[in-house]
């Protein structure tokens, strides 16, 4: 986790610190009454060795290959402390007392060892995936290439991590992990979203797949497409549609084009539909049916 900084004894700074932290009203005592989360960092170490654990293959490029399932439980060995920490942080601001600390660790430790479990299952899923990049897109030269430079399957594959852990009750970490996806590729999946089988982002810049969008197997997006909600009358966070479905429907073997944008949570796309590039879609679409799109 992240290291703690401390001045020196003389520091003329800690004036100018006080003042900082005195700065929001309200603020640093929720902060810190909620404790501290994993930093950018432990994220970023995080995505990188759950990466290695479901590419293993590219991320040895430039060794002699070696004892491929060695290298894979030795990343695992380390992944796993990693994982539990993170998620024990994510939890741990709701624990209260000492006690309920200790069942926030065992908690923790049940949702790494539950996500570690799944990864096989992740990794048939993100196999799909590829197979779909390759197959959807012509300048692909080869399945390698899809996994080390494709965006959309970076997205993904954090995604489907993500998405696992928030299932089995994580807090925070998926979204951070989500996010931390975000920053490098323009793309923004809630974990919370259900994507099928076989998804394929092209290019990806802009895309946002909101919290509770529904996606179907073999469905395939374009950069800048909007998968959201339609705004309300914003009364409190109390009053806010909490569980409610908000985001729309997209069934099995659509396609969406650059830009479009898709609002609503009763928007159900069709299975087979194509969405054209910019269209404004707030309600549903009929399986087969071609919308916005130039013939």
């Amino acid at each position: 986790m992240a290291t703690q900084r401390r001045p020196s004894s003389r520091s003329p700074h800690l004036d100018l610190a006080e003042r900082v932290l005195s700065a929001a009203a309200g603020m640093h005592a929720g902060l810190a009454s909620e404790g501290p989360l994993p930093s950018r960092r432990d994220i970023r170490l995080l995505v990188e060795e759950m990466l290695e654990v479901l590419f293993p293959e590219s991320h040895r490029l430039g060794t002699d290959g070696g004892d491929l399932r060695g290298h894979v439980a030795a990343t695992i060995e380390s992944l796993q402390p990693r994982l539990e920490a993170a998620i024990y942080l994510g939890l741990h601001r709701r624990c209260g007392k000492p006690a309920s600390a200790d069942k926030c660790r065992r908690r923790a430790r049940t949702i790494a060892r539950r996500l570690l479990e799944a990864l096989p299952e992740i990794r048939a899923l993100l196999g799909k995936d590829v197979l779909a990049a390759f197959e959807s897109d012509p300048a692909a030269s080869g399945i390698d290439e899809i996994v080390a430079c494709y965006p959309g399957l970076y997205a993904i594959a954090i995604y489907r991590a993500a998405h696992r852990l928030l299932h089995d009750g994580a807090e925070v970490v998926p979204r951070m992990l989500t996010e931390h996806a975000h920053s490098r590729t323009g793309i923004d999946i809630h974990p919370g979203a259900t994507i099928g089988e076989s998804f394929f982002i092209d290019h990806g810049t802009g895309i946002v797949i909101g919290q509770t969008t529904l996606i179907g197997n073999r469905v395939r997006i374009y950069q800048g497409v909007t998968l959201g909600a339609l705004s309300i009358r914003d009364r409190g966070r109390t009053d806010k549609p909490q569980g409610r479905k908000r985001h729309p429907t997209i069934e099995d073997d659509v396609i969406i084009y650059a830009n479009a944008t898709i609002l609503g949570g009763s928007t159900v796309i069709g299975q087979g539909a194509v969405v054209g590039g910019n269209a404004w879609i707030t309600y549903s679409v009929p399986p087969g049916i071609r919308v916005g799109v130039g013939t």
